[in-house]
């Protein structure tokens, strides 16, 4: 007696509609995130917002911290696929201009997207821990910066950052695993650091932009994030010809 099994038309039918569904849950969830906010996220109501039953949407997220998880991850990329795309459209351009470009990229998707920023970078969720599962995408941003700098260094237009210096052995000592981490092998300890205090002011004075805490004292948020990142470039001692 022979069993039948699923043709491969079936077989794709099938997983376009899976696919189709669990785009749809996550822009719901996404919706119901920008709307209240992380914490208050629920797979009742977005099951409830798609007249799904929630033991069918059970088959897709396990648990509302699996739903956030995706969200994460789906974020992080979008994120990730804006910086890396103009990280690379200015790849013969000077290593300085290049850092600003990649700056007020990431700053115009947190522009356009609060909630998916405030998702990532915002006030952690109560009870949420992100797994691993979210590293290699939550990565992708910092690692397209740096990327700038190793084209830099890599090009002779990188230069010590004179006014960084390193004071703490300990500091120095992780510095050894993180420089091979992000793959800057040559670089100094001045610039690793350079790079990190680089990394934080950006996303620090973004996160204070969007959060309100600019507001009343600076005359225009966009020019002002465009003379920061300016200067990060030439803290990280890129060459801007």
């Amino acid at each position: 007696m022979t069993t039948s099994r699923p043709s491969p038309t079936v077989k794709g039918a099938r997983a376009r509609a899976h696919a189709e569904v669990r785009a749809a849950i996550l822009a719901t969830a996404s919706a119901h995130v920008a709307a209240n906010g992380a914490a208050a996220l629920s797979l009742r109501a977005v099951a409830r917002d798609l007249d799904m039953v929630s033991s069918a949407l059970y088959r897709y997220f396990a648990s509302r911290d699996e739903l956030l998880t995706a969200l994460i991850i789906d974020a992080y990329d979008s994120l990730g696929d804006h910086t890396d795309a103009a990280v690379d459209a200015t790849i013969h351009d000077a290593p300085a201009a290049r850092w600003v470009d990649a700056a007020m990229a990431i700053r115009s998707w947190a522009i356009g997207r609060p909630h998916e920023y405030a998702l990532l970078y915002g006030t952690p969720v109560p009870g949420y821990a992100a797994p691993d599962d979210t590293v290699a995408s939550g990565t992708r941003v910092s690692r397209a910066l740096v990327r700038i700098v190793r084209d830099a260094a890599a090009d002779g237009r990188l230069h010590d950052p004179a006014a960084t210096t390193i004071v703490s052995a300990p500091t120095a000592e992780s510095f050894v695993s993180l420089r091979t981490e992000i793959d800057l092998p040559t670089v100094s300890d001045a610039t690793v650091l350079a790079l990190l205090l680089a990394w934080t002011q950006l996303f620090g004075l973004l996160t204070f932009e969007l959060f309100g805490q600019t507001r009343n004292f600076v005359h225009d948020d966009e020019l002002l994030f465009r003379d920061a990142a300016a200067t990060m470039a030439r803290n990280l001692g890129l060459a801007d010809r």
